[in-house]
């Protein structure tokens, strides 16, 4: 296995400090590592480092992309000879909630998907939901303000917040069914070549179930309990995009020598 990291901004033949202690970790497991500064990429200039050992198959492993930057970075990749693992079509499908959303109905909170300009009131009396959590199709609001709505004026509210702190609407609207959940109970899971990974070694069945239904070679599953101590899926996610978490940085390199 190879790992494209991003490098520090100040010192382009070292990681960035997000990743170093993983980039570290990939390199003591025997796994081979390359550097690209984010920077010049974003500036049209894709350098990787050591650039003559540059090719054949790899994971980036660094900060989240919108699917038009990360097919970019597969071009990038692919004129220097070399290829993502992930495809670009693979990536929208888990970074964006609407492409794995259908794979996974019935272990999610329900979900409708909206444009900016849409008529909310009506989409959500259709619903019959007594509240909602609302999220662009990558992520939630993350103010003291949280997520929740429970009438048409909070879900606007929440959308313009988003817009404000983050810049913009990334892909559209979700929507979800409000459901209890117990936030302490959240865990973090990996599925790389269709086999689910857990940090203690302990995959639930829901788990393995979602690994079956997504084609990815690699996303994360965030599960947590509700109130009934239900397991539900929160989130799946690109897992060349996604935290560690509560994973050492040993035990998450080691799921890439299987």
């Amino acid at each position: 296995m190879q790992l494209l990291y991003p490098c520090n901004p100040f010192d382009k033949n070292n990681p960035d400090e997000e990743y170093e202690e993983e980039f570290n970790a990939a390199k003591a497991a025997g796994l081979t590592c390359f550097l690209f500064s984010a920077e010049d990429f974003e500036s049209g200039d894709f350098k990787p480092r050591p650039l003559q050992q540059f090719q054949g198959e790899m994971l980036y492993r660094g900060w989240m992309l919108t699917p038009k930057r990360y097919a970019a970075l597969a071009q990038a990749v692919a004129a220097k000879d070399a290829s993502l693992i992930i495809s670009p079509g693979h990536y929208q499908q888990c970074h964006y909630l609407p492409g794995w959303y259908s794979a996974c109905q019935g272990l999610t909170p329900n979900t409708i998907f909206l444009s900016r300009d849409a008529d909310i009131e009506t989409a959500i009396a259709a619903t019959g939901w007594q509240a909602f959590f609302v999220k662009d199709y990558v992520k939630s609001l993350t103010t003291s303000r949280g997520s929740i709505a429970r009438n048409a004026a909070e879900v606007r509210e929440i959308i313009s917040l988003i817009e404000r702190y983050r810049g913009q609407i990334e892909g559209g609207i979700c929507v979800r069914e409000y459901e209890a959940l117990l936030p302490e109970t959240e865990e973090r899971y990996f599925v790389y070549q269709g086999q689910a990974h857990a940090r203690d070694d302990v995959v639930p069945d829901i788990v393995q179930k979602i690994a079956q239904g997504i084609s990815s070679p690699f996303f994360s599953v965030d599960i947590v309990l509700n109130s009934a101590g239900v397991p539900r899926l929160i989130e799946l996610g690109d897992g060349q995009v996604s935290d560690r978490k509560k994973w050492d940085a040993e035990k998450f390199v080691a799921m890439f020598k299987i």
